[in-house]
Parts: C-alpha cells; structure tokens; sequence
C-alpha cells in the first residue's frame, strides 16, 4: 500500500494527467485550462488571479495576454477602480471549458467508477474538507 505522501502524489499525478489531456485537445497548456476553469464563475482582478493560480502578477499577464489574442478571455477595467482590470471568460472560451469539463467529467467518473459508492462518498467528503481548509487558510473564497 502506498504512503499518504506517495498516494497523494500519485493520484494528482493521475487527475493532472487527465486534465492535461483533455486541456491539449483544445490546444491549452494546464495553466491555460486552469484559468479558463477560475473563470467560469467569477471575474478576478489580475491580482486574484495571481493568488489562485499561484503565479506572480507578470506571468498572470503573460497568460491572460495569450488567451485573449486566442479569444478566450477579455479584459475589462473595474467598474469601482479604474486602475484595476479583470478578466472575464470570453464566448469561445466558455465554449472550450465547457467542452473540456465535460470530457474531463468523464475520466474522473470513469475513475471513480473503481471504486463502490460508499467509498466515493466518503472521498467527496475528504476531498471537499482538504480543497476547503486549504482555500480557507490561503484566504481563497471558493
């Protein structure tokens, strides 16, 4: 049996190779997907963005720069601050999310499928207390 370290390590291996996957079917890095997945419920200032992909401020801008020449996000200024800009999901964008969770939705229930229902629920619950406390203690609102 592996160690919490190793089996933790595995399994986001595992996640991360599905993710990257199906993000290389729209022609998308796993930082490209990730930021389209951040954007599809919410508008981030640059700086947000920054924090929830844990990247500094000019590579966020660097991102954002590339996906919008892609047409997959926008830049608008903030309507309280001027000086700010967010970043909001672009129609397209929002269509290759869109197409991507769903084919991604698809390889984490295959996985799942190995194991019975009561151990998908028990991992729901764990999972969702893990991302939770994490957010939680990096000050992330999920």
């Amino acid at each position: 049996m592996l160690s919490d370290v190793d089996g933790m390590a595995q399994l986001a291996f595992l996640v991360m190779s599905l993710l990257e996957r199906r993000a290389a079917e729209h022609g998308l890095s796993l930082v490209q997907i990730r930021l389209l997945g951040i954007l599809r419920d919410r508008t981030p200032t640059m700086q947000e963005l920054a924090g929830l992909l844990e990247l500094d401020k000019s590579s966020v801008t660097g991102l954002v720069s590339r996906a919008e020449a892609r047409g997959l996000v926008s830049r608008t200024p903030s309507t309280t601050d001027r000086r700010v800009v967010q970043v909001t999901l672009a129609a397209e964008g929002r269509r290759v999310v869109e197409a991507g969770a769903e084919s991604f939705t698809d390889d984490v229930t295959e996985l799942l499928a190995l194991l019975p229902p009561a151990s998908r629920t028990t991992l729901r619950r764990l999972v969702d207390t893990l991302v939770t406390g994490y957010a939680s203690r990096r000050g992330i609102s999920l």
